[in-house]
């Protein structure tokens, strides 16, 4: 199973990116996900943390992910180095920010500047979810321009498409 941890602040979009996420992985045959926010006083700006799970086979295990495969934060003032201590062994983290850092599992990218860009909002959901295709080959472009399409408003569609090529490919390059 590869268990994604989502990072965000309320209005920033981290449980649409986990379900989207889900709902992408749902496509192919033979494919489970589960993908659910945590709960509690949330409110915009407040820290929240959301989740997506993969697998081969049905997801029984309905419970918070305290060690993840990869931990993807929307927002770096979320991240610190107890951040880390989520990683299972050979984890990632995916930081939206304009640092740099040296350390192999944290991969970084401007998502800030990518939606500024291309979809004129500071909402780097979906950016984030191009960086993770890119990081970890769990996920198509394909698959999640079909999610996009199936569960996103169709006005959303174009733009949000356009996020996900730029920061898939911002990543591989």
């Amino acid at each position: 199973m590869t268990e994604i941890l989502w990072h965000g602040r309320g209005g920033q979009g981290a449980f649409t990116a986990a379900r989207l996420l889900g709902d992408a992985y749902s496509l192919r045959d033979n494919a489970y996900a589960l993908a659910f926010p945590s709960f509690g006083p949330e409110r915009r700006g407040a820290p929240i943390r959301a989740f997506t799970k993969l697998d081969e086979k049905p997801i029984g295990n309905r419970s918070e992910i305290t060690r993840s495969n990869y931990s993807i934060f929307l927002d770096d003032t979320l991240f610190s180095e107890k951040s880390f201590h989520e990683l299972k062994q050979n984890g990632k983290i995916l930081l939206n920010t304009k640092k740099q850092f040296d350390d192999p599992r944290v991969i970084t990218l401007d998502g800030d500047g990518i939606a500024a860009r291309i979809l004129g909002l500071p909402i780097t959901n979906t950016i984030l979810l191009g960086a993770f295709a890119a990081v970890s080959r769990e996920i198509s472009l394909e698959e999640i321009n079909e999610a996009i399409r199936q569960t996103m408003p169709r006005r959303l569609h174009e733009k949000n498409i356009a996020a996900v090529k730029a920061a898939y490919e911002e990543v591989v390059s």
